[in-house]
């Protein structure tokens, strides 16, 4: 039996595997498989220290890639993002949808609104608050289809976008990986959650067991700690400009850090209480917050105002999805408009983070059907983040409208000024300001509380199927990713690694369409449609075989 509670010894804390008793490959009490995790730490760092120390040459050089990408395959990642909402219709109203990750005669872990609360807080974060407020008013600058900069057509065509970009098709770049490792997981109970493990059945034992397999899941850990730090970098300031505002001080590194030591300090407290206790509580109490800032903000500011602009705004949407999704302004030959070039990037830097979703959502499915988790994902955070943007960016426009605050001069000077300046606009502004704040921090903390407990799931030795990765593990990632984002703002080295973790989405989105492939090989090798469903004939299949078994 093994002793998951053990305390590691403090002097192995990074290693692999070892032989135990009887000759049996067990799992030792190290907590991480450096044959993964070095590697991957490695190349980030190799990659952060020339763009950090050069950061205009790097950020120059790195954004003239990415236009070149812009120029030849915007009409690729617009076609991507369609097909993975494609591939998770497929998979959910076909005999896949009924396959359940894990015994079909246990309940889920968690009821509906809880396990919707842990998506829509590790799919949105506070990235949701940060667009919500400014993102309309980069459209409304720079808008499409011919409408005029700061007009009304602008205005609406900025808060429709908004909602876009948090529309189904980048949650189904976020979920579309989680079949196959919920299915290795909770199904074929395989010990490690990994890509490569997702992938066995379709290059064979020796080329996962083999290098193959370890590039696999490097460039997994590459792309996710780069992205965990860079979301932690711009995090940051969503809670530093309007702290500043508050208390009237300057904006400064030393109060990012102070933002930052707090953030850890709730993040330990949650990792220590536990996925139950911890990111579940934090998950739902946001909901709740978030819900009563939203009926805040429609009391004392201008409520009649924002339900009319977000049915508007809905309204347009609907009506122009599918010229928005597939949108690539080929015909203008001055350049393409904001919209453009941003879906893009937003596509692949959502890519970047497809794969830690997908673990994270994996994870915490044991119980749910393939049909369960991908509208789940698809759907809960796509409407609660249409209900966000519809408060966040009718309360900016309202008060651009009015003269109150000028957001699309300011936008251009400083996009994150923005935030602070519109909510200070408000009556109570002090109190609206704090409750900003709280809600901001708590959504960082349950970002990075998934995000370090997905890749100790991920790098950890213990069997991911029967237990819980390793508090002391969760607390090691978490301090790598902070100290990483921390001298990455302290010497200004965000901007270059955001684009650059936009470009590690590529290698990603074969991987994406590999485990898509690998799910239903899976599922159909081992006719789980059949054996693994709930229901009268599923639960009669069950125990015929486990008679058969006895």
């Amino acid at each position: 039996m093994q002793d998951w509670d053990k305390k590691p010894d403090p002097l192995s804390l990074i290693g692999g595997f070892t032989m135990k008793g009887n000759g049996s490959r067990g799992l030792s009490s190290r907590l991480i498989d450096h044959r993964i995790f070095a590697p991957s730490l490695i190349i980030i760092i190799l990659i952060c220290i020339p763009f950090a120390m050069y950061e205009d040459e790097s950020l120059e050089l790195l954004n003239s890639i990415f236009d070149r990408i812009v120029g030849m395959f915007t009409w690729g990642y617009i076609w991507y993002a369609i097909i993975l909402v494609a591939a998770g219709l497929y998979l959910s109203f076909s005999k896949y949808g009924n396959v359940v990750l894990g015994d079909p005669l246990e309940k889920p872990r968690f009821n509906l609104f809880e396990y919707a609360s842990i998506l829509i807080a590790m799919g949105l974060g506070s990235t949701i608050m940060r667009t919500g407020m400014t993102e309309w008013a980069n459209v409304a600058v720079d808008p499409p289809f011919g409408a005029e900069a700061g007009s009304a057509e602008a205005l609406l065509w900025g808060n429709a976008y908004s909602m876009f970009m948090w529309s189904v098709q980048v949650f189904a770049i976020f979920v579309m990986a989680a079949p196959a490792m919920g299915y290795i997981l909770h199904v074929r109970k395989k010990p490690f959650m990994r890509i490569s493990e997702a992938c066995r059945d379709i290059f064979g034992d020796k080329f996962v067991d083999g290098l193959g397999g370890k590039i696999l899941d490097i460039i997994f850990l590459v792309s996710i700690l780069a992205g965990a730090a860079v979301t932690l970098g711009l995090g940051a300031p969503i809670v530093t400009y309007n702290l500043a505002e508050l208390l009237n001080i300057e904006q400064s590194f030393t109060l990012t850090l102070i933002v930052t030591i707090v953030w850890v300090f709730l993040f330990s407290i949650s990792a220590y209480l536990g996925i139950e206790k911890g990111i579940k509580r934090l998950s739902t109490l946001n909901m709740y917050l978030a819900g009563a800032f939203a009926i805040f903000i429609m009391i004392i500011g201008p409520g009649i105002f924002i339900l009319n602009f977000f049915t508007d705004s809905v309204g347009h949407l609907l009506a122009n999805y599918i010229d928005i999704s597939i949108y690539t302004d080929s015909t203008n030959m001055e350049g393409s408009t904001y919209i453009v070039s941003n879906t893009v990037f937003w596509f692949a830097y959502s890519a970047t983070w497809a794969m830690l979703h997908s673990v994270f959502a994996a994870k915490i499915s044991k119980g749910r059907t393939i049909r369960e988790m991908i509208l789940t994902y698809l759907l809960a955070p796509t409407l609660l983040s249409w209900v966000a943007t519809g408060v966040l960016g009718g309360l900016g426009v309202h008060q651009y409208l009015t003269g109150e605050v000028p957001v699309l001069d300011i936008v251009e000077e400083d996009a994150m000024a923005v935030i602070p300046a519109i909510l200070s606009s408000l009556p109570l502004a002090p109190i609206v300001l704090i409750i900003f704040i709280i809600i901001a921090t708590i959504f960082l903390t349950t970002t990075l509380d998934s995000t370090t407990y997905t890749i100790a799931s991920y790098t950890g030795t213990r069997n991911m199927s029967q237990a819980e990765p390793s508090r002391a593990l969760r607390i090691i990632v978490a301090a790598i990713i902070t100290v990483l984002a921390l001298l990455l703002m302290r010497i200004g080295g965000l901007p270059p690694l955001e684009v650059l973790s936009g470009l590690m989405g590529i290698p990603i989105i074969l991987i994406q369409f590999l485990t898509i492939y690998a799910a239903k090989k899976m599922m159909d090798n081992d006719r789980a449609w059949i054996h693994n469903v709930r229901g009268r004939k599923g639960r009669q299949v069950k125990l015929k075989g486990k008679r058969l078994r006895d």
